[in-house]
């Protein structure tokens, strides 16, 4: 059986505004899912540990997918959800690859903690897969501060300047996620339009843009993990 591990923010304060943030929920729920359903065991974690803070907007109708309403009456991934283990508290070498999802929490504890910046290092080191989705990315930050090389001609792609500000939410953030990847070297790709699914493979790194990229990053992801696979038995 595969085992991932899915890392969570636990920051929920937004600049400028009263409004809060934390994880967009479809893009932890469809993902996970994914996973579930393909046969994986899913491991949650998050910098604090306990229950992640949930982005009001991702649980008002009209964003709310069919992975929400399922998890919703889910007593296990509930379970799982609100009792996330700490960071601190995983040892990486027990799981064959990590996704981060988003919403905007991301960018300001995962992109600054180190435990995870290590974490992603020790993962694409010991060649397995990183998938991360919409402000998920922001996490390379940190991988890309202790590896300033990680990122240089990397096709990477995540929630856009342009899907920020149709968001409405370029002036309650500490920084655009697109512009600080293409400052570390990233070879940043996106849709043509905004909020459509785009997802970037680029070796062991799997990204996706927005939303409604996280089913898709996740499945991306799955099927490099089988294509190893396929490639080491192959060689047996």
């Amino acid at each position: 059986m595969n085992r991932i591990l899915m890392v969570l923010t636990s920051h929920a304060g937004m600049e400028n505004t009263e409004s809060t943030t934390g994880v967009w929920l479809g893009e932890f729920t469809d993902p996970y899912y994914e996973f579930t359903d393909a046969g994986w065991q899913v491991t949650l974690c998050s910098p604090d540990g306990g229950k992640p803070p949930v982005d009001p907007l991702s649980t008002v109708t009209e964003n709310i997918t069919q992975s929400n309403r399922r998890f919703i009456d889910d007593p296990v991934a509930k379970a799982a959800f609100e009792n996330t283990y700490t960071l601190r508290e995983i040892d990486p070498t027990m799981y064959d690859a990590v996704f981060y999802p988003g919403g905007h929490g991301p960018l300001w504890d995962l992109a600054s903690n180190e435990l995870s910046g290590r974490l992603i290092l020790h993962y694409l080191t010991a060649g397995k897969p990183v998938g991360a989705v919409c402000h998920g990315p922001a996490a390379l930050i940190m991988a890309a501060e202790l590896k300033p090389s990680l990122l240089a001609g990397k096709r990477i792609t995540a929630f856009t300047n342009e899907e920020e500000v149709l968001a409405l939410r370029a002036n309650h953030i500490p920084y655009k996620l697109e512009t600080r990847l293409k400052e570390l070297g990233a070879d940043f790709r996106s849709a043509a339009l905004p909020f459509v699914s785009h997802v970037e493979v680029d070796g062991l790194l799997v990204t996706g843009q927005n939303p409604l990229s996280a089913g898709a990053t996740a499945r991306r992801l799955i099927g490099l993990v089988n294509e190893q696979s396929e490639s080491l038995s192959a060689h047996k």
